[in-house]
């Protein structure tokens, strides 16, 4: 689905989280899903993924055996064990046995069937793949790290545990201990078998004094066992002692110019891994990332060669969690490593060198975007406090990527490339710095002085606007940097003095535009290419538009309703003018709204213009839209990023969708359009992936809806509180590491082991004031109070709501201390009596609630201050009734338009105030339910004001086309254009779903019947295509219903199902033929049925096809059924034979399946019925020659053999009819040659009847013809060439026969024997050669040592035959001077005979010489003919050997 892509990071501290099959597919297991990799010596590729678990991965194993290595099994934190299809990217079946969290999976190398598994908790489970069943163990109360099936016997498993401990258990014998190995004192990461059995091995060289003592112990049966610990040991254990033989300690390695503390060792993970084949070499991982392959036959300190030596740069830089190897056809082992460090190596273990890398990603993609002047680098900005730049172009690395971490201590969420300058790439972060980097430079970045409060969204490169600008040099280009964060502002800063304090844009925004009130927080900019205008979005959904360099407001853009995530300006470099000012804006209300500005720019208003409608709309997305981006290469053309896991191209000016690509698992966040290909797209998101893809390649055009959503986000739903929780267990279950770097588990292991956001290990995430991965989000709201209580009204929906009250200010006011509430009644009764306190005003400041109690201008103030309080809260619902109350009712509906708070009830009262303001209200109330996504009341409520085709429109746009199709045909003429228009689009929609019966309808309605047919034919079974063909017939498609009709015919026939074959047939004109044919074919199938050659799985038979009913020849009885029942003559065969002759036939193949192959051959049988009918000899002869050949050809011997006896009972192709006298005369070559060639093997047929009838355990012939089946001439090589007293005692039979009954000359002709031989040589040579050129390819690329290709050469010498080793000298050359002599004699022989061909006849030779020697009498001539044949063209092997006992 994609091309190239960047996976996310395996998971840490996993003992087993990646393994590769011998295809070399690698499986990594990050986050809760594992990527399958393609792998190879060169180069790498992501082909998928498996999705499934709800938590991490914790383990994961391929099965290794030969035919079920696509079959892989994992683990998770979650419990489960899932087994996978790898292949189909399937969930076979899934186990829930354990109860805790699994540490650690492994499939038998051993047993195909056998899984075993264990938890923290210390249960070792057994799976059984075939059968399902699982067995439980509980071999020891501690916390499982590892384990490790023994490649030598299934019933052996080694499990590591947490404090040091590995056990050997017997799984066969209930999980019995046979072994407790001590000697580690800290946690078991990694455990390896010896991939040879027995112990004899390193007992002469082992080093310690715990080895040396073992000496004489280690020569008994058992194998070695290898393990690695955080205690900074490798041990080499002895399972048949239960001792350690071997112990390696890891060295301290210089990095950097320092030394590795031996007392820190929380970060080390020890991996450990024994490769096959090398029973005397382990690779370990070390402190800081190394690898080393250790020697244990070698004596003294320096036991290890370290991998990756031979340049720098190619070893890891951190700790190494999993290695595993895979063996490659050409013989290479490659060792694949995954890292702390995000990267997957692959190394080769010859050279021990790195062959490539491939970068992963730990956080979520945020930011991603091509070098405006570097072409093909990209940027990507990542939630593990990384950038990684990507020279996506490179021909020598695929995945050239370097990473820039200096200087970052947060989430990088924004990036912008400069302009102008290359290698400047500004960044900003999560915690709201803002920086440059200088790419091609080693220098740490410059950041700015000015911080941010909150998440820095958005970078923009553009003019310097004032007080930046009044310090810029005239005619020199100069760019600032603009940032816009959460907070809702945007700062200026000058790149070339970061230091320096960045400007907010805000005040001069107000000085140009005197503006006093509060501008709405800013969350999104975009300059345009040519720097005059400035485009930023807010949090009220209001688009802005400034001119430069004094930010005048141009325009406002009121489409959008909720807050602005995304902006962007058409390229400059359009062919079109007009082009240039389009504006491209998302928001969170899943639409996009593309704005056409070009005459505002161009010609300024002098007072600011506010636009309510977009150039075009764009809808197709079901949730907030994140990112876009314009195409470089084309025109208009549009990619949009959405949190409904997809990515959309659109082309605006159609305003129509391109393609969809559902390539992610989780929302996206960022894409960007390659500079170079204008078919390639990147994209970024939650699944921690960067994707190339191709719109040319997507199947889907708009994105998923209904159904498909719903398990989208299925997929994509996560429970932050579970999925903490998780992790807290994680970390106390004791599956990670206590402490790291003097930090606790839970606040670094348990989550830098999801390979989560906050992975890096210099980042302590305990305290960070950043939200948990799972739950943050791309949120740039600043009024985060109304969206909690928003998701606090779901988790507490049984909780009885109290209404708001609609006076809260005056009501707060009678909450206070019993004092003041009295003071309040003297107050009050002062203000009835005329006599108020000074400074007491009802209604107003203090006095507030005292409104309520005096007079109408009272209650007024006390209103005024209400509904200031309410509009300052958001709550414009109530501020409207107060309206209401005091009788503004135009007043109230303006407000609840603006606001978006319009309801039923406000409907209901709008006539009150006039028709005008009613029908206004109507339309207002229409858009609102339009977002509201309530298309259709919205629609009945376009009707009340007689808008009848505005609420079709709306229907139809939101794909209601039942809705708006009744509605038209209830309104509107049956005639009206619109209804076609509906009955077409809604087609187009059902077919593209899959309900083409709907669709079909649509079309009958609409009256494109051709339509209609097509789409119901496109199910493609006999049903749907029999009716398709009826109602094209009915619908005067003539040509369309007799192509489906054959398409339905053709599949009933390979069903065996004649009556409805020729029913589907009969309903169509002109189809005579066609029913011929098939009535042929059911008549061949059954007479071959009955003779038992032939097994026949019928579903109907016609009547003319009863068991009764047989003539003497098929073709007799063909000739029969067509004239009573078809009215078949010589006066239309000709039209009929015409007809047959358009059918193409393939070239036989043995691949084609038997009915197949019948239904071809009886199309030969009908053409010649028809030729003979029309007395044409030679055609008649050609066309039996062919449904002969149809069956030979296969391999179907027997059905031939039957065939031709049923063609030909005599024996004589001369003689075509017994009924109807009938002797065919050949006056053409090419008909004498397919006579003499049918008889040649009708013959044939008739030689290895009596072959087998005179075989010494007296086989029935037709039995005989069933166990020969395919080639009968391997029967007569294995004959020939046991011991000639066995083969006499097996063929000679009792009594001997007379003569042959026919004349078997034919089958001598020496012409076709000289073209057989030549065409043996040729396949003989054709053979050497490619022996010769395998051999060469493995001396060339197998890169073995002289002793291993000698040996690997030896088997194949060893083999050959006496007669071949005399040859050994010819080369290349001298082969290829044979060949091109046997083709030149090839060539120069008549064409009937290579069209034409006999039996073979050097076997023919030998039957006939067997068969003198054994029962029949065969004319001196004839053998005398036989054996000269053989001496003249018996040149092979096995011939030899088998002509002995003749020519000698």
């Amino acid at each position: 689905m994609h091309d190239r892509s960047l996976p996310a990071s395996p998971n840490w501290y996993c003992s087993r989280c990646s393994d590769v099959t011998g295809g070399g597919l690698l499986g990594v297991g990050a986050k809760n899903i594992i990527y399958l990799i393609d792998v190879s010596a060169s180069t790498c590729r992501v082909t998928g993924e498996l999705v499934g678990h709800k938590d991490l991965v914790s383990g994961f194993s391929f099965c290794q055996h030969e035919g079920q290595s696509h079959i892989c099994v994992s683990s998770s934190s979650d419990g489960s064990i899932r087994f996978w299809d790898s292949d189909t990217k399937a969930l076979i079946k899934e186990h829930a046995a354990h109860q805790s969290p699994v540490a650690a999976v492994h499939w038998s190398p051993v047993d195909k069937n056998l899984v075993v598994s264990g938890d923290e908790k210390g249960v070792v489970i057994c799976h059984w793949y075939h059968t399902g069943d699982t067995s439980r163990f509980f071999p020891e109360p501690r916390t499982i790290f590892c384990l490790t099936c023994s490649p030598h016997t299934w019933t052996s498993v080694a499990v590591g545990y947490k404090d040091g401990m590995i056990v050997l258990v017997d799984v066969s014998k209930k999980g019995e201990v046979t072994h407790r190995l001590r000697g580690h004192d800290d946690e078991i990461h990694s455990l390896a078998w010896s991939p040879v059995v027995g112990e004899d091995g390193l007992s002469s060289r082992a080093e310690d004094g715990e080895a040396s003592n073992e000496v004489s112990a280690v020569g008994e049966q058992g194998c070695f066992l290898a393990s690695g610990s955080k205690d900074q040991t490798v041990r080499i254990w002895s399972t048949a002692k239960g001792r350690s033989v071997m112990t390696l300690k890891l060295p301290y390695l210089k990095k950097r110019g320092s030394v590795v503390d031996p007392g820190i060792k929380e970060r080390l993970w020890l991996s450990v891994l024994w490769p096959k084949g090398r029973p005397t070499q382990l690779v370990s991982s070390c402190f800081s990332g190394e690898l080393m392959m250790w020697d244990l036959t070698r004596s003294g300190k320096q036991r290890w060669t370290l991998l990756g030596t031979s340049s720098e740069g190619q070893n890891h830089s951190r700790i190494v969690f999993n290695m595993s190897v895979v063996k490659l056809q050409d013989g290479r082992e490659l060792l694949i490593s995954t890292s702390m460090d995000r990267e997957i190596k692959c190394w080769d273990l010859a050279s021990l060198d790195c062959c490539w890398t491939l970068p992963t990603l730990g956080g979520f993609v945020y930011a991603l975007t091509f070098s405006p002047v570097g072409a093909g680098c990209l940027a990507i900005g990542v939630g593990d406090n990384m950038i990684r730049v990507w020279n996506t172009l490179s021909t020598q690395n695929q995945y050239d990527t370097r990473f820039f971490w200096q200087g970052i201590k947060s989430k990088v969420t924004a990036l912008a490339w400069h302009p102008a300058k290359e290698g400047s790439l500004a960044f900003g972060t999560d915690d709201g710095k803002v920086g440059i980097y200088e790419v091609f430079s080693n220098k740490p970045p410059h950041i700015s002085s000015s911080y941010h409060r909150k998440t820095v969204y958005t970078l923009a490169w553009g003019p310097p606007v004032p007080p930046m600008s009044f310090g810029a040099v005239g005619g020199k280009l100069y760019y600032s940097l603009y940032s816009c964060a959460g907070e809702g502002t945007i700062l200026q800063h000058d790149p070339s003095k970061l230091s320096g304090e960045a400007s907010d844009i805000d005040k001069l925004i107000r000085d140009t535009n005197d503006i006093k009130h509060k501008l709405s927080p800013h969350t999104d900019l975009s300059w345009k290419p040519d720097g005059k205008v400035v485009a930023i979005g807010n949090e009220d959904g209001c688009i802005d538009v400034y001119q430069a360099p004094s930010l005048k407001l141009l325009c406002s853009l009121q489409q959008h309703h909720k807050i602005i995530n995304t902006l962007r300006w058409h390229h400059s470099h359009s062919s079109v003018p007009e082009h240039h000012g389009l504006l491209a804006s998302g928001s969170s209300n899943a639409a996009v709204y593309v704005h056409d500005l070009h005459s505002v720019i161009e010609n300024p208003p002098e007072n600011p213009v506010v636009l309510t409608e977009p150039y075009r709309r764009l809808c197709g997305h079901t949730s907030k839209i994140t990112s876009m981006a314009w195409s470089p290469h084309h025109d208009a053309r549009l990619v949009t990023a959405s949190y409904d896991g997809t990515a959309q191209v659109w082309d605006v000016l159609q305003g129509e969708a391109v393609c969809n690509y559902r390539g992610h698992v989780g929302y996206l966040l960022c894409v960007d359009w390659s500079p170079v290909d204008p078919d390639v797209i990147w994209s970024g998101g939650k699944d921690f992936t960067v994707q190339e893809w191709r719109v040319s390649k997507q199947e889907f055009t708009n994105p998923p809806k209904g159904k498909k959503m719903v398990e989208l986000r299925e997929k994509m739903k996560t429970n932050p509180k579970q999925k903490r929780k998780n992790k807290k267990a994680s970390g106390a279950g004791g599956a990670a590491p206590s402490e790291m770097n003097g930090e606790p588990a839970s606040g670094e292991k348990a989550e830098a082991g999801q390979s989560g956001e906050e992975e890096l290990d210099e980042v302590s995430s305990t305290n960070s004031p950043v939200p948990p991965p799972a739950t943050y989000e791309l949120q740039r709201k600043t009024s985060a109070p109304a969206t909690k209580c928003k998701d606090k009204a779901d988790t507490n929906l049984l909780k009885k709501k109290k209404p708001r009250s609609m006076l809260p200010i005056s009501t707060s006011m009678d909450h206070r201390p019993k004092e003041d509430l009295l003071q309040d009644c003297i107050t009050l009764a002062s203000v009835k009596h005329n006599t108020p306190p000074a400074g007491c005003v009802p209604g107003q400041g203090e006095h507030i609630h005292l409104g309520l109690f005096s007079d109408r201008q009272a209650l007024h103030r006390m209103f005024e201050a209400e509904v200031e309080g309410h509009m300052e809260a958001g709550h414009y619902d109530s501020v409207v009734y107060l309206q209401l109350w005091t009788g503004d009712l135009e007043g109230a509906l303006q407000l609840a338009t603006e606001k978006g708070e319009l309801s039923d009830h406000l409907l209901t009262i709008a006539p009150m105030a006039g028709f005008e303001v009613w029908k206004r209200t109507v339309e207002a109330f229409v858009k609102q339910l339009c977002l509201q996504e309530q298309y259709l009341k919205a629609a009945s409520h376009l009707l009340s004001v007689n808008k009848l085709y505005e609420a079709i429109d709306l229907l139809q746009s939101h794909r209601l086309y039942r809705e708006a199709i009744a509605l038209v045909k209830a309104r509107l003429p049956a005639d009206d254009p619109i209804l076609k228009e509906l009955y077409t689009g809604w087609a187009a929609v059902l077919e593209k779903d899959g309900h083409f019966s709907a669709a079909a309808k649509c079309y009958l309605a609409a009256g494109t019947s051709f339509d209609a047919a097509k789409v119901i034919a496109r199910k493609n079974d006999t049903s749907s295509l029999m009716t398709a063909a009826t109602l094209a017939r009915i619908s005067g498609e003539v040509t369309l219903a007799q192509s489906l009709a054959m398409r339905c015919t053709k599949d009933l026939a390979a069903a065996q199902d004649w009556v409805q074959a020729q029913e589907a047939l009969s309903s169509q004109k002109n189809l005579l033929g066609h029913r011929l044919h098939l009535c042929a074919a059911e008549l061949l199938i059954v007479m071959l049925a009955d003779s038992k050659v032939a097994s026949q799985a019928c579903v109907s038979n016609n009547p003319w096809a009863s068991p009764g009913d047989r003539h003497v020849t098929v073709q007799d009885w063909v000739r029969d059924v067509w004239e009573e029942h078809f009215g078949v003559s010589p006066r239309n065969a000709g039209d009929l034979l015409q007809d047959l002759k358009s059918l193409e036939s393939p070239a036989p193949s043995s691949n084609i399946p038997l009915t197949q192959v019948l239904l071809h051959s009886s199309l030969h049988l009908t053409r010649s019925v028809l030729s003979w009918l029309l007395e044409d000899d030679g055609q008649l002869i050609k066309e039996l020659w062919q449904a002969v050949a149809w069956l030979r050809d296969p391999g179907h011997f027997c059905v031939s053999a039957e065939l031709c006896r049923l063609l030909f009972p005599d024996g004589d192709v001369s003689v075509c009819s017994r009924k109807h006298p009938k002797t065919l005369h050949h006056t053409e070559e090419a008909a004498k040659a397919a006579a003499d060639s049918l008889q040649a093997f009708v013959l044939y047929h008739r030689l290895y009847e009596l072959w087998w009838s005179n075989s010494a355990d007296n086989t029935d012939p037709q039995n005989g013809l069933a166990a020969a089946d395919s080639c009968p001439a391997d029967e007569v090589e294995d004959k020939a060439n046991e011991d000639i007293s066995e083969v006499e005692e097996k063929v000679c039979p009792p009594l001997r026969l007379g003569n042959l009954d026919f004349d078997a000359s034919l089958l001598l002709s020496e012409p076709h024997a000289a073209c057989q031989a030549t065409q043996r040589s040729v396949t003989e040579v054709q053979e050497r050669l490619a022996a010769m050129v395998l051999q060469h390819s493995r001396a060339q690329g197998g890169q073995l040592d002289p002793g291993e290709e000698q040996a690997d050469v030896a088997p194949q010498i060893s083999s050959t035959d006496a007669g071949q080793r005399l040859e050994d000298h010819e080369t290349l050359l001298s082969l290829s001077v044979k060949m091109s002599e046997y083709q030149k004699q090839l060539a120069d022989l008549p064409d009937m005979i290579k069209m034409y061909p006999h039996p073979d006849v050097v076997e023919c030779c030998l039957v006939l010489l067997h068969l003198s020697k054994s029962s029949l009498s065969v004319s001196e001539r004839l053998q005398e003919d036989a054996k000269a044949l053989l001496r003249k063209y018996g040149s092979g092997p096995s011939t030899l050997r088998a002509s002995q006992r003749f020519l000698t």
